[in-house]
């Protein structure tokens, strides 16, 4: 390899490597939503929560399995638990409202079905806690 493909080649390298990231960040989301929509759709069929609230609680449970997992296989952490914990409890905060905003906007407001706003809103707040998690919340090695 010349020295001209180098640098080409450690921008594939690292292409890769976030790809790979956010594959692991993707499977791990899909177990916390399992929790979160499993939490939700009990609370709001079962026990008639309205689907705010339900969604809020399933929310925080899937945020700690979230947690849990990401910290173990998606992100390679430079921050102890101490000091990445809190900063991912504040990433968590910032997705609990947004969480919070965008349920009651389509929900309350547009009157649309509660699991396809829970939907919408899954994919705008994985966006966002992605790039959050992987810049500060775990300040990723690579």
């Amino acid at each position: 390899m010349n020295d001209s493909q180098k640098p080409m080649s450690g921008l594939v390298a690292r292409l890769t490597h976030v790809a790979r990231q956010f594959v692991a960040f993707f499977g791990v989301g899909v177990v916390a939503a399992i929790v979160h929509y499993g939490l939700l759709v009990g609370l709001v069929e079962i026990f008639f929560y309205d689907p705010v609230s339900a969604t809020l609680a399933g929310y925080v449970a899937g945020g700690v399995v979230s947690y849990v997992l990401n910290r173990l296989y998606t992100y390679e952490a430079e921050r102890g638990h101490l000091e990445a914990g809190w900063r991912f409890a504040v990433v968590a905060g910032i997705g609990f409202g947004m969480t919070w905003l965008l349920m009651a906007f389509f929900t309350r407001w547009l009157g649309w079905h509660y699991l396809l706003s829970q939907v919408l809103t899954t994919g705008i707040v994985l966006v966002w806690s992605f790039g959050a998690h992987k810049y500060w919340s775990f300040r990723d090695r690579s």
